[in-house]
């Protein structure tokens, strides 16, 4: 069976939801626990932690720090967990790190319980819970890779005025 999990710089994809992907979800965190040794919760996040819904083929995951700890202080145990950081992807209060040739996964560190915390993890919640929400995102993610086959940015930008209003809810949303 091919590789559930790796998609080529520069590429957009989408592809069917592979029941795989919790279980490498479990063996990735496991691994990352493994290598690190500072505080970090982990949590599945993004369309690959979604039951059913459409995805490109890149695990993602939230890594939450205490709020007391410097995001800087897990770059090289993350580092040393075979991730490359890629600094904070334009987004205030976040480090961003992938691992994979081509990528595979990719970690989304930020304050354990601050507001992008409740933000992903809201997100992916309404995902889950909301079928009628995950079938508009997964026809508009099959529709925008159609549109930006190679503009990974075009692509986000234009996902993004559909996700950020719906994680902006979500994550006010008492868990």
């Amino acid at each position: 069976m091919a590789d559930p999990l790796g998609l080529e710089s520069g590429v957009v994809r989408v592809v069917p939801y592979d029941k795989r992907w919790p279980v490498l979800f479990v063996e990735e965190a496991a691994r990352i626990r493994a290598a690190c040794a500072v505080p970090l919760v982990l949590e599945h996040i993004g369309s690959t932690a979604v039951p059913g819904l459409d995805a490109k083929p890149v695990l993602d995951i939230l890594a939450g720090h205490p709020v007391d700890a410097s995001p800087l202080d897990y770059v090289v145990p993350l580092e040393r967990a075979g991730y490359e950081h890629r600094g904070d992807a334009g987004i205030p209060e976040h480090q961003f790190f992938r691992r994979g040739h081509p990528r595979a996964y990719h970690i989304h560190l930020v304050v354990t319980g601050g507001r992008l915390w409740r933000a992903y993890v809201g997100f992916r919640d309404l995902l889950r819970s909301d079928p009628d929400v995950a079938r508009r995102y997964a026809e508009l993610k099959l529709a925008l890779a159609k549109q930006f086959p190679r503009d990974r940015a075009a692509y986000i930008a234009a996902k993004s005025a559909f996700v950020t209003p719906l994680a902006c809810r979500a994550s006010a949303l008492p868990s």
